[in-house]
């Protein structure tokens, strides 16, 4: 009986035993705490395996929990990340794939916080906050060297087509044509030089000329202000003139409403006087004494006697 208490005794304080050692090998009272992340990436995770570090500026602070396609995209990689709780995750961190050293290990690193970032949080219809991420530096390289490659081989078929067999013949005439002129200039190197040497001097005379012009524009200058100054009192003496010729045409107008009937009349007076003296004139032809004697009367006919019964007089006088 004694025997069969300490053997259980002995299998409980082993089992007790084995228990703490496991406990304390799990953390125990001192295990950390972790919030699970959603990170997606729009790359190859090729080199990135499960617990895979996660860090953050250097430091470790977590683990890769899961790595699994998108599946409404495939060419998106979901990444579930373990981080020890109380570690700045806000909504402007990024994730970046990065390997490390020559090995080639890949681990995800966090970076790009602000203290003016408020902390991330979980959106609608998400499980996880989800850390935003950018191309590794493998992905940058990759893309520049797409293009530099894109570039190149665009570059050389350009190429291909300048350097073309009609290019080429074309290129030659020109070299051809290019040594044909430079031995034609060569040979009349005397003669480029005097139209050189004329040119200089055609450039000096030109200068002095230039230099004389100065004061003949400003003399012309000063001829059309003068001619401006004459233009002025031109139109200011036409202005005058044509004020003098709507006087004289009022003084005109005056002129004949006034003076002309009286004219009129005048010559009409003139037209009877010069009747009566040509007809004076005819009589003293014909009878001159009569300016003395005055012109006879002329004696009645049979039966005719004077307006009062008496014989009329025998003399009158011719009034002028």
């Amino acid at each position: 009986m004694n025997h069969t208490l300490v053997g259980a005794f002995v299998l409980l304080l082993v089992t007790a035993l084995i228990a703490g050692a496991l406990w304390l090998a799990s953390g125990g009272a001192l295990r950390k705490q972790y919030d699970l992340y959603l990170a997606i990436e729009d790359e190859s995770v090729a080199g990135l395996n499960l617990n895979a570090p996660v860090k953050y500026n250097g430091v470790e602070i977590g683990k890769v929990r899961l790595i699994a396609l998108d599946r409404a995209n495939p060419e998106r990689v979901r990444l579930v990340l373990a981080i020890e709780r109380g570690t700045p995750i806000k909504e402007d961190t990024v994730a970046v794939l990065k390997t490390q050293g020559l090995t080639g290990i890949a681990y995800v690193e966090l970076g790009g916080s602000t203290t003016a970032s408020p902390p991330l949080q979980v959106s609608e219809g998400e499980t996880y906050p989800i850390i935003h991420t950018k191309p590794s530096l493998s992905t940058r390289l990759e893309n520049v060297l797409t293009t530099v490659l894109a570039k190149l081989d665009s570059t050389s078929s350009n190429i291909d087509a300048i350097l073309s067999d009609a290019n080429r013949e074309a290129f030659s005439r020109t070299l051809a044509n290019l040594a044909a002129v430079s031995d034609s200039i060569a040979a009349r190197r005397d003669s480029i030089d005097s139209g050189i040497a004329n040119a200089s001097r055609t450039f000096d005379h030109t200068a002095r000329a230039t230099a004389q012009l100065g004061p003949l524009i400003e003399r012309v200058g000063r001829s059309a202000e003068s001619v401006e100054k004459l233009g002025d009192a031109a139109a200011q003496a036409s202005q005058r003139a044509g004020e003098t010729v709507d006087a004289v045409g009022a003084d005109v107008q005056r002129f004949t409403a006034q003076t002309l009937p009286e004219l009129q009349r005048l010559l009409g007076e003139l037209s009877v006087l010069s009747a009566s003296l040509r007809r004076l004139s005819e009589q003293t032809e014909r009878n001159p004494s009569g300016l003395l004697v005055g012109r006879s009367p002329v004696p009645p006919g049979p039966g005719e006697t004077s307006a009062e019964g008496t014989p009329p007089s025998s003399t009158r006088k011719i009034a002028p």
